[in-house]
């Protein structure tokens, strides 16, 4: 691969790699090897010009010519310590924030309009090629979204991304809300009656949630025994935990309540894993795929380290989450999340979040800053 010397030269490359990497006639070979040269290029920039990242590299005592894996993956605490960014403030046009529970400082990722763009483009191309494929040979026709729009929740980066892919659809509804101390709540009446209308119309239904919303609807459903049958090619897609609200369910009960009081089949639901420190997401399977495990898209990889001896889990194995995604153009590619899964083939399973002295293990380096 050329020399890329600029963040502009790097975007047109990661672009036509993405196109590329949805073709199925492209080797895995050959994707291996362009990913591995893109990642280089971009550590090499973002080393550069992300103050906090070069101090953290010259800390790991990186040497040069190593392959993606060797790239050093900076901890999720320094986005909440530090502005882990290549932008100057002037030219910051959007801040997400994670959504810790209240009194914790957010992480934060910067982006400006080419970057937003190209976070954009990431999530449409996982969604579509996961969550919009056809299992019944029908396209849902409506979109039901039970969070906040976007510009109720502007430092969301799960409400970005869903305002974002509701452009694939021709109506859209939001019946999420902000509540006075900025919690996110859910309007029941609204949702209730846009399922009924979409179920007296024969219309299939797209509905999109937290894993919180859809507890609180369903708790709503099964306290009403109310029980919905949505048309054929309805579907839905769970992300995000319960952040200490509520009362937590397993994925499998969630996907058996949703089966009963909506009448969505498990084949049809849908789990996503992001972070507002990440450009791409993880998806469990595409529909209808029945075979779980998160994967991400060609452009994003996923490693799974054990926090105590450093290497990478084997199958069935535990290890925390390392997620290297080309996508994160202007902040760091590597990132190391707080998130425990288990190696399962090619993906992986949420297992939950790493004790605090397991995180520190895999982050010795960055506490020492």
């Amino acid at each position: 691969m050329s020399l890329i010397a600029s963040f502009e030269e790097f975007v047109p490359q990661l672009r036509a790699f993405m196109t590329r990497a949805q073709e199925a006639s492209v080797a895995p070979a050959e994707l291996e090897a362009e990913f591995n040269g893109l990642a280089a290029a971009l550590f090499a920039l973002q080393r550069k010009a992300v103050p906090i990242y070069a101090q953290y590299c010259d800390k790991c005592n990186v040497s040069a010519g190593l392959d993606w894996r060797g790239i050093p993956a900076l901890p999720t605490a320094a986005f909440k310590e530090y502005e882990v960014t290549s932008l100057a403030p002037a030219e910051r046009t959007r801040v997400f924030h994670s959504s810790g529970t209240t009194g914790q400082r957010p992480s934060r990722h910067f982006h400006n309009a080419r970057s937003l763009e190209v976070y954009e483009e990431s999530l449409r191309a996982g969604f579509r090629r996961h969550f919009l494929a056809r299992p019944t040979g029908v396209r849902p026709g409506r979109l039901l979204i039970l969070t906040p729009p976007a510009e109720q929740a502007p430092h969301s980066s799960l409400a970005h991304m869903f305002d974002t892919v509701r452009r694939d659809f021709e109506g859209a509804i939001f019946t999420g809300g902000v509540d006075g101390e900025g919690a996110w709540k859910l309007d029941l009446e609204a949702t209730m009656a846009a399922l009924r209308e979409a179920q007296a119309a024969g219309q299939p239904v797209a509905l999109l949630g937290t894993a919180f919303s859809f507890v609180h609807l369903l708790d709503h459903c099964r306290a009403s025994q109310t029980r919905c049958r949505l048309a054929p090619g309805s579907r839905a897609l769970e992300t995000g935990g319960y952040k200490g609200r509520g009362r937590r369910v397993s994925k499998s009960e969630l996907r058996q309540m949703m089966a009963r009081w909506l009448g969505i089949p498990e084949s049809h639901i849908l789990a996503e894993y992001g972070m507002s420190e990440l450009s791409s997401q993880a998806y469990d399977r595409a529909l209808p795929e029945t075979a779980g495990g998160f994967r991400f898209p060609p452009w994003a990889r996923a490693r799974l380290i054990s926090p105590e001896t450093g290497r990478e889990a084997a199958e069935g194995e535990t290890g925390m989450v390392r997620v290297y995604d080309l996508a994160n153009v202007r902040s760091v590619l590597a990132v190391q999340t707080e998130d425990l899964a288990v190696r399962r083939g090619e993906g992986f399973e949420l297992a939950g979040r790493a004790a605090a002295a397991a995180a520190r293990g895999c982050s010795l380096q960055f506490e020492e800053l």
